[in-house]
């Protein structure tokens, strides 16, 4: 099978997550500034999650460039990184509504952890389907901004129940480290 399909249902569903978390917004109750610093959390949350949910696409776009073909088990690893994305509009709610929670803002760390996972099994079920001489391998090999997000990720999660301010500056951190595409990739391209 060709990779066309996983692609555009991928794209689709990343399309369909930033429109719910967008329609998670409400109408500032009033016309003044006030009425839009009353929401300012929620919008805080919203342009993180939109900013993850856009590293996420363009990382995603620049991996399948190195996969011709696509197996049962790719669909399935691919499916399991939208499984934890497609939570991030109801976390992101949560803890927009609720920003000095602990419990929200861990479950928040928790889907970026659990998508950061997913991601690390979509990138080795490509590695396995391609076998040894797999360009994803050669691109990804010593990945340490990878292994240093996953850290941050579990130590975000863990300042949750501490200072969740803080949890949320690391959970922005990550995102920064992320934020140009992972170019790693391009370089093993024909």
């Amino acid at each position: 099978m060709t990779r066309g399909r996983l692609e555009a249902f991928s794209d689709g569903v990343l399309a369909i997550l930033i429109t719910i978390m967008v329609l998670e917004l409400r109408i500032p109750h009033g016309a003044d500034w006030a009425a839009l610093r009353e929401m300012a959390p929620e919008f805080l949350a919203y342009s993180v999650s939109f900013i993850y949910l856009g590293i996420y696409w363009t990382n995603h776009h620049h991996l399948f460039q190195v996969v011709d073909r696509v197996s049962g088990g790719i669909l399935w690893s691919n499916l399991h990184l939208l499984f934890w994305l497609s939570l991030l509009p109801v976390t992101t709610a949560w803890v927009g509504k609720n920003p000095s929670a602990p419990v929200p803002t861990a479950v928040y760390g928790m889907v970026f952890l659990l998508s950061a996972c997913a991601w690390l099994v979509l990138q080795g079920t490509i590695i396995r389907h391609q076998g040894p001489n797999s360009k994803l391998r050669a691109a990804v090999r010593g990945d340490a901004k990878g292994k240093i997000s996953f850290g941050l990720y579990a130590l975000g999660v863990w300042l949750s129940f501490i200072k969740p301010w803080a949890a949320q500056v690391v959970y922005v951190i990550v995102a920064l480290l992320w934020l140009v595409p992972d170019r790693r990739i391009e370089s093993h391209l024909d």
